[in-house]
């Protein structure tokens, strides 16, 4: 049974950003997946509709909903993962399987009745949302992430900076594809996710911020920035 986690997500400065990692990095480990530095790049390929159901659903902040991404980290396009990001009652849950380069061209080339009886059950119902929904890869997101780890409450704090999109070009495998910014430069993104709570050491430090908290989707962000 999927176990859902709570998000909370804050616009800051990199300034800020900066000082923060640096007090972090003291008693919080970096992500053990990471590039070496504490952080990775991520690229993300977002499905969505002529209605633009997932960028609105967002916007007007549904309880229950769900969106569909294509994700590869570092631009190692021998492992890409098709997941399923969805809210339920202010819990963020996440589902993911494996697939290939070469499935995800299918599906941007509308190929996709292999998906119907496909072994995977997540790849099976994307399938079937789009057919209900007519969902397609819509938008590629590019950006910087740093991330730290506390074991007590299982949090992770994400510092998401550089955030590029492709517009309406869904070209993910196009590592030379024109991206343009989609936040001020002199801004990151925070995420603080957790099980139960939040320990009071990572809470005090929060609060010495200068933050505005929102939602901050990077699809909502990059989608916004190309209407």
């Amino acid at each position: 049974m999927l176990k859902g986690r709570k998000e909370l997500k804050h616009e800051i400065s990199k300034m800020d950003g900066v000082i923060l990692k640096k007090r972090l990095s003291s008693f919080m480990n970096a992500d053990p997946h990471s590039n070496g530095r504490g952080g990775y790049n991520v690229r993300s390929v977002y499905f969505d509709n002529f209605e633009n159901k997932a960028l609105i659903e967002k916007k007007e902040g549904y309880m229950n909903r769900a969106k569909y991404r294509v994700r590869t980290y570092n631009n190692d396009f021998d492992t890409i993962n098709l997941e399923k990001k969805s809210k339920k009652n202010n819990l963020t849950y996440k589902e993911k399987c494996r697939m290939t380069a070469e499935e995800y061209e299918l599906i941007r080339a509308s190929d996709i009745l292999w998906m119907e009886n496909d072994s995977r059950p997540l790849m099976r119902e994307l399938f079937h949302n789009m057919i209900r929904y007519q969902l397609k890869p819509v938008t590629v997101v590019d950006y910087e992430r740093d991330v730290y780890i506390y074991p007590y409450g299982n949090v992770r704090l994400t510092f998401d900076s550089n955030i590029r999109t492709s517009l309406r070009n869904p070209d993910f495998l196009n590592t030379t594809m024109p991206m343009v910014p989609s936040l001020d430069h002199q801004l990151m993104i925070l995420e603080v996710k957790y099980d139960e709570y939040i320990p009071d050491v990572i809470k005090m430090l929060l609060q010495m911020l200068d933050r505005r908290k929102g939602t901050y989707s990077k699809y909502q962000l990059s989608r916004m920035y190309g209407l």
